[in-house]
């Protein structure tokens, strides 16, 4: 691995640390408020907006612009973000709206910063497959052990020093990153596409997605699932106090449950898709987090509740490997940014109507009731997306994205694109 990706692996570990002692922390600072569903959903959803409002956009930007000044520059602004809600909680003045605003500022940070990073490391990594499933497996895996093993339970336990502490250490933790970032290599600047406008560079990008099968089904698993897991999460703190009888430490050891599974999936990722093909990994994986959410929806317990949850994140966490590395290896170096955010756009714009959805579906039935909807409709994901993402696809785009050494293709005639097209 070249030197510069130990700095990144480090500024985004860290980074995931301080997001997950908020993940712990801010459910239970916004039920600590209300017991309301809805306004819970209002705070689920108010981070996801940005990529509904600015998605495409942010990626044709993210194209234009300095990749690693765009990750520094984002995480420096939301260090400084979180001193707002910290002052707030100290001061007695935190509300439902507050957090709300914030954690949709978060979001427009994490936009940038998600696709600057996405279309940074195959220019770090010189576009070499082994390299990218690799580096993304050590990503994953480490950004699940420490937003989601060691930083939940972390929050709960700083919330009890003071509601601000959580917030002040997820602003450390973002302030070092950008530190970290700042001092990586330069990356080749984007090559100047004539003179389009920002709005038709981003329909370009949007467009080399959707008429690319693979690449939407890649991106619409994600979609769908976040409409799912958002409906999951938006009664997961409810849920946990109200059927498991669990307060806020055990919350956060639920928590770390999925975390550790998603550390196994992360883990076992390339090796799924070297036995199965990438694509039936997919599947396979996707059809175990629809049966995961099944088995929480009717657990009796928390021990079976956790175990339910380690096996969802099992399965997403090898998915969060093996998709965007498939992703990085075969688009062009020149749209990576757009098609990057593109498919995070599609998955974060679901994520508002699942929040809601799920907040819905409790007021409206009952505590259960979104967990079953959620597997529903995970299950039936699977069966629609699998032809789109199957190994045949897969290694038709490879092949065709093989020659990453010669002249850039221009967007009209990239055989990655056309050859998926051709496939019945």
């Amino acid at each position: 691995m070249p030197a510069g990706f130990g700095r990144l692996w480090t500024a985004q570990t860290v980074s995931s640390l301080g997001d997950g002692v908020t993940h712990g922390a801010l459910p239970l600072l916004a039920l600590s408020l209300t017991r309301d569903p809805m306004a819970l959903a209002v705070v689920t959803a108010a981070g996801t907006l940005p990529w509904l409002l600015f998605g495409v956009l942010g990626g044709a930007l993210v194209d234009r612009w300095d990749r690693r000044r765009t990750m520094w520059v984002a995480d420096a602004t939301r260090a400084a973000l979180l001193a707002i809600p910290a002052a707030a909680a100290a001061l007695d003045m935190l509300s439902i709206p507050l957090l709300a605003a914030v954690a949709f500022l978060l979001g427009v940070g994490g936009l940038f910063f998600d696709t600057a990073a996405t279309a940074y490391l195959p220019d770090l990594l010189g576009r070499d497959p082994a390299l990218l499933e690799r580096a993304n497996s050590r990503l994953r895996g480490t950004q699940t052990a420490t937003s989601g093993f060691a930083g939940p339970p972390l929050g709960s336990a700083l919330l009890t020093l003071g509601r601000a502490v959580p917030l002040l250490a997820d602003a450390v933790s973002f302030a070092f990153s950008a530190l970290l970032v700042r001092s990586l290599p330069a990356a080749p600047l984007p090559v100047p596409e004539s003179r389009e406008s920002l709005l038709r560079q981003a329909r370009a990008g949007a467009s080399y997605v959707f008429r690319d099968r693979l690449l939407l089904g890649l991106a619409l698993r994600p979609a769908v699932g976040n409409v799912a897991f958002l409906a999951v999460e938006t009664v997961l703190a409810l849920f946990a106090r109200e059927r498991l009888g669990i307060g806020a430490f055990g919350f956060g050891l639920l928590l770390t449950a999925e975390a550790t599974g998603g550390l196994l999936g992360a883990g076992i990722a390339s090796f799924l898709g070297r036995r199965l093909g990438i694509g039936t990994a997919l599947t396979c994986t996707a059809s175990i987090e629809g049966l995961a959410i099944l088995g929480l929806a009717a657990a009796p317990n928390a021990y079976l509740a956790g175990l339910a949850l380690a096996v969802c994140g099992a399965g997403m966490g090898a998915t969060m490997v093996l998709g965007p590395s498939l992703r990085q290896t075969i688009v062009p170096a020149h749209l990576m940014g757009r098609v990057a955010s593109t498919s995070r756009m599609l998955a974060m714009c679901a994520a508002p109507f699942g929040a809601f959805f799920g907040g819905w579906l409790a007021t409206a039935y009952d505590i259960r009731t979104p967990l079953y909807a959620a597997a529903g409709l995970l299950l039936a994901m699977t069966a629609v997306t699998a032809t789109m993402t199957g190994n045949r696809r897969v290694e038709a785009a490879l092949r065709a994205a093989a020659p990453a050494d010669g002249p850039e293709r221009p967007e009209s005639a990239d055989p990655a694109r056309e050859g998926a097209a051709e496939l019945p």
